[in-house]
């Protein structure tokens, strides 16, 4: 804990950028929350068959194209502006005629602007819901605000860091957030917590065996203590997860890189981010009470 303001600058460091990119050009929405239309087909034996090809014949029939992806050999997903079930057909023939093979239609979905708007209203509810029960859970249980409140403060480094690195991805990869992201975001603040409630359930135990020992020692005995854990429980998940994102398909790729960095950043921040809070805090209140 002697270098806590080093973690403290670190965390500052990666998080600045993002912040400021969240301020400056916030976050790049798919269809989920502008509304739109996902399409996905798949060719068989096509000739010269790619997403930039596929989104020239897409424009050249007068439709706009937000992205063509590949999902799978020979699968491509489109996300575009809204369209009929008699544009798809449309837009089948030409691309038929363009790749000399007709494609099978995998999946066609629409979602209306008001459909995403009210999606993007609940995923904020859902966060801040999310938030002060965790806040609340963590306080009663340890029968102390300051605990919660650390937990919470924690829990928010990690996702400001993954949405400011979202922020920069989108800005300058053009990547989308959606529904899997809000699932991906949702997670890493359980998983956040989860450590840091394990490490902070250490230090109660300390402080009930130890009540004379200064609580900066106290948590130094924590975090060692379960440092490890953390660890290996950490690792054992980024490696399930790198191996999704390298055989697991392009429609999953980004999801699978937020769960990353969530899995990272919560790893971090509930050693080096929620305990050295909670012990500057605790000593602002010694200070308070000696005076």
């Amino acid at each position: 804990m002697r270098f806590k303001w080093l973690y403290f600058l670190l965390s500052g460091i990666v998080l600045i950028p993002g912040i400021v990119s969240l301020f400056l050009f916030g976050l790049k929405p798919s269809i989920d929350f502008t509304g739109g239309a996902l399409l996905e087909f798949k060719f068989e034996n096509a000739r010269n068959l790619s997403a930039s090809a596929i989104d020239e014949v897409v424009k050249e029939k007068g439709f706009e194209v937000f992205s063509v992806q590949k999902s799978g050999e020979n699968d491509y997903l489109l996300r575009m502006q809204p369209i009929t079930k008699d544009d798809v057909s449309s837009l089948k023939t030409s691309l038929a005629d363009k790749f000399l093979a007709i494609p099978e239609e995998i999946r066609f979905e629409t979602v209306g602007p008001i459909l995403g708007k009210e999606l993007l209203i609940k995923t904020i509810i859902a966060v801040v819901l999310a938030a002060g029960f965790i806040l609340a859970y963590v306080a009663w249980v340890f029968k102390n605000f300051k605990f919660g409140v650390c937990a919470i403060l924690a829990m928010f480094h990690d996702s400001f860091l993954l949405l400011g690195t979202f922020s920069l991805f989108g800005r300058f990869l053009g990547v989308e957030i959606d529904t899997l992201f809000v699932t991906a975001m949702l997670t890493i603040l359980s998983f956040s917590v989860h450590d840091t409630v394990v490490v902070y359930d250490r230090i109660r135990e300390s402080q009930k065996r130890f009540p004379q020992i200064a609580f900066e020692d106290l948590a130094n005995k924590a975090v060692t203590e379960t440092l490890s854990r953390s660890l290996n429980n950490s690792l054992t998940i980024i490696f399930m997860l790198l191996a999704l994102f390298l055989l697991g398909g392009e429609t999953i790729k980004w999801f699978v890189v937020a769960l990353l960095i969530g899995t990272i950043s919560g790893t971090y921040s509930s050693t080096f981010t929620a305990v050295p809070l909670l012990v500057v805090w605790e000593k602002i209140e010694r200070k308070r009470e000696n005076k």
